[in-house]
């Protein structure tokens, strides 16, 4: 897709990769470590595929989603409804004693909405960031 703003981030996180997975894979919680997150309202479950709609905290805008959890390796998230299109993904990576937590991001805003994912971009780069040491800090607790 033209256009495609490509958002890329990680930490290193001194826990078990048990503890860490568990924080991430708790889909529910996103809203807690995602600030751009502001709800999440899960439409179905299909083994390791959930269907949700996600409030965004851009104009409070609502987006569909199709998660699907890879246990303890990956989380992969296809936009596919609303504002954003584009996927992203959490990659959880062992490294000796500690976890390798990369989050990639391939968006672009859907429609008119599409001159402005430069600008959006900046916001998601620093909430991923911010996102990524919040689940650190409660990782390492």
């Amino acid at each position: 897709m033209p256009n495609m703003a490509e958002i890329r981030a990680f930490v290193q996180i001194n826990a078990p990769l048990e503890r860490v997975w568990n924080l991430v894979s708790d889909l529910d919680n996103e809203p807690k470590f995602w600030k751009g997150t502001k709800e999440i309202r899960n439409i179905s479950k299909e083994g390791n595929t959930i269907t949700r709609e996600v409030t965004i905290a851009f104009k409070d805008s609502k987006c569909m989603q199709t998660v699907t959890l890879y246990p303890k390796e990956k989380i992969h998230a296809v936009f596919t409804k609303g504002i954003i299109n584009g996927t992203k993904s959490l990659n959880l990576k062992q490294e000796g004693n500690s976890i390798h937590l990369e989050a990639a991001w391939e968006i672009k805003l859907s429609g008119m909405m599409g001159m402005f994912t430069g600008m959006v971009k900046k916001h998601i780069q620093s909430g991923t960031e911010q996102a990524l040491q919040s689940i650190k800090q409660e990782a390492e607790k």
